[in-house]
């Protein structure tokens, strides 16, 4: 009751979409908010066209696709399915070492629980085998003198491959999110979101100022290649994040996991957000997260764009209160230095890691 109430709520609210997995849910949803699409989620493991065109059947507008698919798989189901029910796919962010993300490690060693969205991503943990008969003997798992992180997937990074994706048939491109920053989110939104952009333009599916020219519709093979900006690359590495690979999508490479190490790779640190710029003034005014100091080379992150490179002066850094200082060393407090550049407000600000 408590549940259809919620979904109800929702409805009338004017989410754009409901994500469920059960099918008991999926008929409440069109009872309870009849005007809101429902998505299957990836839980769902639809992995292929009868399961796809079945949940359609039943109310669904789209279908998150499982993971473990390769591009091949998805061509097909693409071409089983009605054009109008639209195909999600992951393209970038953490993997999981069970199928479709039905894991329980999480629940069981932390109480937070995966399937509710709250993972700690405990399959990262370096573990031993315990036998059953030979308590408090703890053989290592290991193929090294360092052991072996058993369950430790890599991270999945498409953004150089967004052209298979899309003309695979997939309609929306999913990035994995769970306990990440909103730098993190914003850089990898930015970066795919500019690779569809020229997508869409190199194909000849829309102009530069995104107006269409032709409608979008699946080929039935790969296109032609598309040339990214090399700053698009770059952007999976200036975030936290693991070892990559392509996921499943390329059967001749498909991932697996790092053996080494659990760790994070983090080369690149988020330094604060654009507050305001006063052009007449010259400054621009900013929430600070992390240090900065004088002459350090930054870049700003602003939307629907590649970054912009700066360098801090050498000089006039100031506080709230406009009093000069040698350095930002306060997070959450605003701060402002000279800047000529015309910068939107909520700009990112990031360093690499000396």
């Amino acid at each position: 009751v408590a549940m259809n109430e919620y979904m109800g709520q929702l409805g009338e609210i004017g989410v754009d979409a409901l994500i469920v997995t059960d099918i008991g849910v999926l008929m409440a949803a069109r009872r309870v908010a009849p005007d809101t699409d429902i998505h299957i989620s990836t839980q769902a493991g639809v992995t292929n066209y009868q399961a796809a065109e079945a949940l359609a059947a039943l109310g669904a507008s789209r279908v998150v696709l499982a993971r473990e698919l390769d591009l091949a798989a998805i061509r097909m189901l693409r071409a089983h399915v009605s054009p109008e029910l639209e195909i999600e796919a992951f393209v970038h962010g953490s993997m999981c070492m069970a199928f479709s993300g039905r894991c329980l490690i999480s629940q069981h060693t932390t109480g937070r629980d995966a399937n509710h969205g709250d993972c700690v991503q405990a399959c990262r943990y370096k573990y031993h085998v315990v036998e059953e008969k030979k308590s408090g003997n703890f053989i290592p798992v290991e193929v090294t003198d360092q052991g072996t992180f058993l369950f430790n997937s890599q991270d999945m990074n498409m953004v150089e491959h967004v052209a298979d994706v899309i003309d695979a048939g997939v309609t929306s491109l999913k990035i994995e999110g769970r306990a990440k920053s909103a730098y993190y989110v914003a850089a990898m939104a930015n970066a795919y979101k500019c690779a569809v952009n020229e997508y869409m333009v190199q194909r000849g599916f829309e102009n530069a100022q995104g107006q269409e020219l032709k409608p979008l519709i699946p080929s039935e093979e790969p296109g032609d290649k598309i040339v990214l900006p090399d700053w698009i690359g770059q952007e999976p590495y200036k975030v936290t994040h693991r070892e990559y690979s392509t996921g499943f999508y390329y059967p001749e490479n498909p991932t697996s996991e790092s053996i080494t190490k659990g760790g994070y790779i983090n080369t690149w640190r988020w330094l604060g957000s654009v507050r305001e710029h006063r052009l007449d003034e010259g400054r621009v005014y900013i929430l600070a997260k992390n240090k900065i100091t004088p002459l350090m080379p930054i870049e700003f992150l602003i939307p629907g764009a590649g970054p912009i490179e700066y360098q801090i002066p050498d000089h006039d850094l100031r506080d709230e209160f406009g009093h000069e200082v040698p350095e930002i060393n306060h997070p959450a407090h605003e701060f402002s230095f000279p800047c000529p550049l015309p910068l939107p407000t909520g700009a990112m600000i990031r360093a690499k890691v000396r």
